[in-house]
């Protein structure tokens, strides 16, 4: 391999450093959006836990005796999934092993479940299971706001007051640490049934419209946390994805670092055993 060999491996050096400098950067991108992520989660996490205890305590005070839509289920055969996926790729294993555990869930019963897709990138992955969506949210912000949650929370809900599921779950990756992410399945409605302690308190105007309405923010907040969950697994997801990246693109560069130095030496030492040669024959 001569001068033409020396060009080629220049090129492909050139391209794995490209490489590895938009791999470096997404990588990076990632780490500061993961950070604002996190602290969303965190503050909306407070909000959750607060909002949860008045509703408890509005569930006990004013429904001990008295049934309501939200903790009773009706008699669809039909179950609702809300999957949580990615808008944008590179982020390794998260579509796939999200989509996969949805697999696993419904695989006995595919003839009786509905679903819906949050995030691009889920639909093909779904398809390929063989799985049909009846609504799909795309282009959603890396900080969710209540606008978004508000349009995929109505929706189920219409869905489940109108008799057509009698279950909402949301399947999404559960963010525990930057290093460990787990797929989960959390039921939405019908609620849980919310044990509490009975309190006085002055409701106005009517109790069952304040509990509705309390119930109605508190299940947002709920689906907002898991969507911050899923966002925060998407971005870790993709910075680990991006460091191995780049972390491969440096041990090519090595590898063809050396292979062109050796191919570099061996030019060398063969024009100076020519020129020796040369020499020799003119003695």
């Amino acid at each position: 391999m001569g001068a033409a060999g020396l060009i080629e491996i220049k090129r492909r050096i050139k391209s794995v450093e490209n490489t590895r400098k938009i791999t470096n950067a997404m990588g990076l991108v990632a780490t500061s959006k993961l950070r604002k992520s996190r602290k969303e989660l965190l503050v909306n996490q407070k909000f959750v836990e607060s909002t949860e205890k008045i509703v408890k305590n509005l569930a006990s005070t004013i429904f001990e005796d008295e049934e309501n839509i939200y903790f009773k289920a009706n008699n669809s055969k039909d179950k609702l999934y809300i999957l949580m996926s990615s808008d944008s790729g590179l982020c390794g294993g998260f579509n796939g092993s999200i989509v996969s555990y949805l697999e696993t869930l419904v695989r006995d019963e595919k003839d009786n479940i509905k679903i819906i897709i949050v995030g691009s990138k889920g639909v093909s992955y779904v398809r390929r299971f063989g799985l049909e969506t009846i609504a799909e949210y795309v282009d959603i912000p890396d900080i969710p706001s209540v606008k978004e949650v508000k349009i995929i929370f109505e929706k189920a809900l219409k869905m489940y007051k109108e008799g057509e599921v009698s279950e909402v779950k949301v399947v999404y990756s559960d963010f525990i640490s930057p290093v460990k992410q787990e797929p989960k399945a959390v039921n939405i409605l019908p609620v849980d049934k919310i044990e509490g302690k009975s309190g006085e308190c002055i409701i106005e105007p009517e109790g069952e419209e304040v509990l509705n309405d309390a119930l109605n923010i508190y299940l947002k907040g709920k689906l907002r946390n898991i969507l911050l969950s899923s966002k925060c697994s998407e971005q870790s997801a993709r910075m680990v994805a991006m460091d191995g990246a780049t972390k491969n693109a440096n041990d090519i560069l090595s590898a063809l670092n050396l292979k062109f130095n050796r191919i570099r030496q061996q030019m060398i030492t063969q024009e100076i055993s020519e020129i020796v040669g040369g020499a020799e024959a003119q003695k």
